[in-house]
């Protein structure tokens, strides 16, 4: 059973990605831990699912549990949540040919986790930021298009980032490949750390950023996160509405308003409202990806000696709901401002 592509996380990501790239011809082979989602994928009279907007679309294929597989692949897409990044990298290996990769569909920056484990030489980053929920086994939403990016983690161009880059347009047709991912997965860890700040209320992403009186407090997340990203010689990109460098340190108020305003109609007619970590705190009711997004940023700030007193509030915030210590309340954003 040597297939095309294996996707080890069916989940919002993995699926979306895998049941369009399976539509267009790719052999496509599925990997997740929840039994009832790996049924559905395989079962002929239910499949893979995916709703909303942007397609409508049902895929059956081979679907397992992590137990169950067999096998070796030279393209594993990896599209777990970023806490679960080290042991799935563990679990994948033995199915990795030795002149295959990873590819890290994941947010935060995980590419250096899986590269402790499979070699810096297998891995190839990539930075995404389509809307998609899983909603249940077998069922997927698609809310938006948004930006794909890919790029080797040496910054070199690569056969093999060129072939791929030709499949991810059959997913995304915009989809570019980058000679400097980190400057994406940076941005990505500043844009994200809003959307955590919106995951603590009620109000959706658009509707949140909108708040005038939230308008500081994006400021300062944003510039934490800037400023950390400049001691760690990256200089973050932005995409869909979000541009970092109106968060460089003395950057006027107007710039941010700007930016935010972009990002609020972007994210306003989106089939997705909330961010999914919202979803996971309010619907999952599960531990989220704090630590390995907004806590990465503020350990890479400790290392350099860069206060980050609002990321670890808001970490603080998001660790006291998970506890069930905490309720989810639009006031909770304003007490980081505080």
């Amino acid at each position: 059973m040597e297939g095309d592509i294996l996707i080890w996380g069916a989940g919002a990501i993995g699926g979306t990605v895998g049941a369009h790239l399976q539509k267009a011809g790719y052999d496509v082979t599925y990997v997740d831990v929840v039994e009832e989602h790996v049924d559905a994928i395989r079962n002929p009279e239910k499949g893979l699912v995916i709703t909303g907007p942007v397609s409508i679309l049902r895929v059956t294929g081979p679907a397992f549990t992590p137990q169950e597989l067999n096998g070796t692949w030279k393209r594993i897409f990896l599209c777990v949540k970023s806490q679960h990044t080290e042991a799935a990298a563990k679990q994948l290996e033995p199915f990795l040919a030795k002149d295959g990769y990873v590819l890290s569909l994941q947010n935060g920056l995980c590419e250096s986790y899986i590269a402790t484990v499979v070699g810096a030489e297998r891995v190839v980053g990539a930075f995404v930021n389509f809307g998609a929920d899983w909603t249940g086994p077998g069922e997927i939403l698609y809310g938006n298009r948004a930006a794909v990016v890919l790029g080797e983690l040496d910054g070199s161009s690569t056969d093999r980032l060129k072939k791929l880059l030709e499949d991810m347009k059959h997913f995304e047709p915009d989809a570019i490949a980058t000679e400097d991912i980190d400057s994406y997965l940076w941005g990505k860890l500043a844009y994200g750390s809003m959307l955590h700040a919106q995951a603590v209320g009620d109000l959706g992403i658009a509707d949140c950023l909108a708040r005038p009186e939230l308008l500081p407090l994006w400021q300062q997340i944003g510039s934490e996160v800037i400023s950390v990203a400049k001691a760690e010689g990256v200089r973050p990109k932005g995409f869909n509405g979000f541009r970092p460098e109106a968060f460089r340190e003395g950057a006027p108020k107007s710039e941010v308003e700007e930016t935010v305003d972009e990002m609020v109609a972007f994210n306003r007619p989106n089939a997705k409202t909330h961010s999914g970590i919202w979803r996971d705190l309010a619907i999952r009711k599960r531990k989220t990806e704090v630590d390995m997004q907004v806590g990465e940023v503020i350990r890479a700030g400790a290392r350099h000696g860069i206060k980050t007193p609002t990321l670890a509030g808001l970490q603080k915030m998001i660790h006291e709901i998970e506890d069930g210590h905490r309720a989810m309340s639009d006031s909770n954003l304003l007490e980081l401002l505080a």
